[in-house]
């Protein structure tokens, strides 16, 4: 079992804006994320702690702004706390591992698909193609990713 957890070296390592969306809970500006249009076929990962979070078959264009996943890869790697701020009642999504901030689930996704909408910041996020999975010790969920 992987131990997936935040340390100094990995938070070392954030880019400015990943260091204010995972552990400030920022928001990325809609419509400007690295992984708002990514089409191919691989697993996203917290980028703070490595734990896989969402597989790229789940992934949808909600037209929301920022990348939408109909579920987690992993349940348990992805807790929900409720979030009060700025005058509303939503859900946050946190990695559980790393206790990043990765964005809000909100119940109007797809309906087919579930009914929910992950929508999570790019800068919260690394993304690891298929053909890097294993290599990366990902393999495991590659049943779990199209084409």
């Amino acid at each position: 079992m992987t131990d997936y957890r935040k340390t100094e070296e990995a938070i070392a390592r954030l880019t400015p804006e990943q260091f204010y969306v995972t552990q400030q809970s920022g928001t990325e500006r809609p419509g400007t994320g690295e992984y708002l249009n990514e089409k191919r076929a691989g697993i996203y990962v917290d980028i703070v702690s490595g734990e896989p979070l969402f597989a790229s078959a789940d992934k949808f264009d909600s037209h929301c702004g920022w990348p939408s996943f109909t579920k987690p890869i992993e349940p348990a790697h992805v807790a929900e706390l409720r979030d009060t701020t700025h005058g509303m009642v939503r859900t946050e999504v946190r990695s559980a591992g790393g206790d990043s901030h990765l964005g809000h689930v909100f119940p109007d996704g797809p309906r087919d698909r579930g009914g929910l909408r992950y929508c999570i910041n790019s800068a919260a996020l690394r993304f690891v193609p298929k053909e890097a999975m294993a290599a990366e010790g990902y393999g495991d969920y590659l049943d779990q990713i199209e084409g």
